[in-house]
């Protein structure tokens, strides 16, 4: 019992070790990524053209009233001091004050972002399983007439950018058959019904975005897998093609299809910019184009950042289900 109880702490060692390294360089890199992409996003917005203080006082503007509004900013600081200035914020939950409106940018994004991930989660819901069951579908019937069509209907849909698929489902739902509402419209307290009749579209549009991508490569992905020899063997047992699809290529496959969905998981957070922009719904994306205009650089910056937070953190996400997923890490010689 002794040996056999060392054998099997010795195999957890084993086992543990090499994924907690990777697990820690892998979040590690996110970090550094994410440091370096707040460097661009400063560099970025302060090379924008235009003047903030004259967007914020106006074209009558003295220069004396100029003078002040820069002082008072801070834009007189060398750029180095105000990237600091503005990182220590934020790494104490301080993202600014707006300079349009002087409202708190924490404050007014909570709201948004929290709608912004309420659509994406809803379009995830009905986008993944369905890529998934379309994927196997089109493995068990491959080089048939049923994956044929469900390829081609996917390649379709990959050639469509968003605005055009937005538009086209605003022409027929909401002007021709007036099912769901063009303009998606939600608030605090809104009934859940409502709620959900009102991105009923938008999430439509985002779904259809990313479904044929995930869909594609969950394809791909159990292919590469059905040239195995192991497949070959089950299949050479008498097991039938939806079986050895399930049981034995699937599993196996599992952490490519994991990475995309989570690369397609992390687009719908932040690509959502021209749906929400089309559909005028309030979410981070419309309130990043508002404050574009404005050229309101700390709501730039804010909503860049976490934009870039979300996604870096969904591509860690991926790499560690995939590492977590590698059966030659989970079961080392």
């Amino acid at each position: 019992m002794t040996e056999q109880s060392s054998a099997t702490d010795s195999t957890a060692r084993a086992y543990v070790g090499p994924m907690l390294k990777l697990i820690l360089q892998r979040i590690g890199l996110g970090v550094l990524l994410l440091l370096a992409v707040s460097v661009l996003i400063f560099a970025g917005t302060q090379i924008l053209p235009g003047d903030v203080a004259q967007a914020i006082l106006g074209q009558s503007a003295t220069p004396e009233s100029l003078a002040n509004l820069r002082e008072q900013l801070g834009l007189n600081d060398p750029a180095y001091v105000r990237y600091f200035h503005w990182l220590g914020g934020v790494l104490t939950g301080d993202l600014g004050t707006a300079m349009s409106s002087g409202q708190d940018i924490a404050t007014s994004i909570k709201g948004r972002l929290w709608n912004t991930l309420f659509l994406a989660f809803w379009a995830a819901i009905v986008a993944v399983p369905l890529a998934i069951i379309l994927g196997l579908i089109a493995v068990r019937y491959r080089n048939g007439w049923v994956d044929k069509l469900i390829s081609g209907l996917a390649l379709a849909s990959t050639s469509f950018p968003e605005f055009f698929i937005g538009y086209v489902l605003v022409y027929f739902f909401a002007v021709k058959w007036q099912i769901f509402p063009g303009i998606s419209t939600v608030y605090d307290g809104m009934p859940f019904g409502e709620r959900m009749q009102a991105i009923a579209l938008p999430a439509t549009a985002l779904t259809l975005v990313v479904l044929a991508h995930m869909m594609r490569m969950t394809r791909a992905a159990i292919l590469n897998v059905m040239q195995s020899a192991y497949v070959e063997t089950a299949e050479l047992k008498g097991l039938s093609a939806f079986n050895v699809i399930r049981k034995h290529a699937f599993p196996n496959a599992i952490a490519p299809i994991i990475n995309v969905v989570m690369l397609n998981l992390a687009y719908l957070i932040v690509g959502v910019v021209v749906v929400e922009v089309i559909f005028v719904y309030p979410g981070m994306g419309q309130y990043l184009v508002d404050h574009v205009t404005k050229r309101d650089v700390p709501v730039v910056q804010a909503v860049g950042l976490i934009f870039a937070a979300v996604y870096i953190s969904l591509n860690i996400v991926a790499d560690i289900s995939a590492i977590v997923a590698n059966p030659r890490l989970r079961h080392p010689k």
